[in-house]
């Protein structure tokens, strides 16, 4: 059988595991989360090996250059060959993920409705806010 020429995008961030779904791969492409050659790319664009593409999911900015293609999606360590990620891509992404690591958000730690000593201690701060 004879290997395609062109995947559409979605498809093929779907095939390399980018996506859970080809349906979340056309959304991200919709949003403009996924970019070919610096320009946003729709979902039924064709991707050739060697084309140039920066997609940005929850776990962060990938700069790639298509190696292979595919429509099938199969185990991780095949869908990490259809692709090559940038150093720069894969420095940034890195620091990236550190920084968020470093300064973590503050709400984060809070889970739930607050107890009765976190409602007092709110009530106190808001007294002595209020009487100034």
């Amino acid at each position: 059988m004879d290997a395609p020429n062109s995947v559409r995008l979605d498809t093929w961030l779907w095939a390399a595991r980018f996506f859970k779904t080809r349906s979340l791969a056309a959304r991200a492409c919709e949003l403009g989360r996924v970019h070919v050659a610096g320009q946003p790319a729709k979902p039924a664009r064709p991707v050739q090996p060697g084309a140039m593409l920066r997609v940005s999911t929850p776990g962060g900015d990938f700069e790639i250059r298509v190696l292979a293609l595919s429509e099938m999606r199969g185990p991780a360590a095949a869908a990490q060959a259809l692709y090559a990620e940038t150093e720069a891509g894969r420095d940034a992404r890195v620091k990236a993920a550190e920084l968020r690591r470093m300064n973590r958000e503050p709400a984060t730690a809070i889970s739930g409705r607050p107890s009765k000593r976190d409602r007092r201690d709110l009530d106190r701060l808001r007294q002595l806010t209020d009487s100034r």
